[in-house]
């Protein structure tokens, strides 16, 4: 029995290897970080710390679990979701993307980031690249950064004019509404982050080549001028803070706790039910007498270094 149990075994290890990578990623980066981390952790913290990461992982899966029945739902009821990720640089909004859309069908739950607008949209009504980006029936959309650039980054960094921040502010509440009024449910997270874990997550980007591409010059930039964004973040608060479409703040110095939490509240914002399974029936392997497969050429085949 156990035999027969061990390629199913170790199918279900493999999956969840990917998530164990993402975390040694992560040890990585803030090892990459220690020089100008705090002073090392007393062993008993570094074994709580460790009683902490084995409920993490546990309440990850049972999460994810919860969000592929959400997925099953939406696709099912033709629900549209939003839900827009934003924060400051090195947040921790990136790594919730990922968690939440792991085990999920990228044919029902996207993800949207967008780049720099084009000469021809800077030229469009500011939103509408964001509305070719919006779901149809039975889809979810997570948008990476979203029209709210221009209340940050365009803002702090002068991108845009001061008339077009003023308009941008007068036109999202009526345009948050609209989508509302359409149907759709619209999520907006903002990840807080303290000036000091900032500085910690860039060191460690800096440190690991694996993430260096992360930095920008303008995530560097962003660093400097960490006050003008303190200052643009509550106008957007106090500004685009609806009943509609409120804002929720997580608490992201803790990286892990950020996403369970999170998922947790998604999860809650959402009327869905756990629909019952279908059930599949593997068929049988149909076999033909004359049936042949072809030898591949060798020089075809990729070399086996592992």
């Amino acid at each position: 029995m156990i035999e027969a149990a061990s390629p199913l075994i170790d199918a279900l290890l493999d999956d969840y290897e990917e998530e164990l990578e993402l975390e040694l990623g992560d040890l990585l980066m803030d090892a990459m970080a220690a020089t100008d981390a705090p002073p090392p952790m007393s062993t008993a913290e570094i074994t709580s710390v460790r009683m902490d990461r084995r409920v993490y992982f546990r309440e990850l899966f049972r999460l994810q679990r919860e969000l592929v029945k959400l997925q099953k739902w939406v696709a099912a009821t033709g629900y549209r979701l939003v839900v827009l990720f934003e924060g400051r640089d090195a947040a921790g909004k990136g790594g919730a993307i990922k968690r939440i859309t792991q085990r999920l069908n990228p044919r029902v739950c996207r993800v949207v980031a967008l780049p720099a607008p084009s000469d021809r949209q800077r030229t469009e009504w500011y939103f509408q690249r964001y509305v070719n980006q919006l779901p149809a029936a039975g889809e979810m959309v997570l948008f990476d950064r979203s029209w709210y650039n221009r209340a940050g980054v365009e803002r702090v960094m002068e991108f845009c004019t001061a008339d077009e921040l003023e308009e941008f502010f007068r036109t999202v509440p009526e345009f948050e509404r609209m989508l509302v009024r359409s149907g759709i449910r619209l999520l907006k997270y903002w990840f807080s982050i303290t000036d000091h874990e900032q500085h910690v997550r860039f060191l460690g980007r800096i440190r690991d080549p694996l993430k260096q591409w992360k930095l920008s010059p303008m995530d560097l930039e962003s660093r400097r001028r960490w006050e003008d964004y303190t200052l643009a973040k509550q106008d957007v608060f106090k500004r685009t803070h609806i009943p509609e479409a409120p804002w929720w703040v997580i608490p992201a110095v803790d990286k892990k706790q950020a996403r369970l939490n999170c998922m947790v509240h998604l999860l809650g914002q959402v009327p869905y039910v756990d629909l019952p399974a279908t059930e599949v029936d593997l068929p049988d392997r149909e076999h033909h007498a004359d049936y042949k497969r072809d030898p591949l050429p060798e020089d075809m085949i990729v070399p086996q270094v592992y």
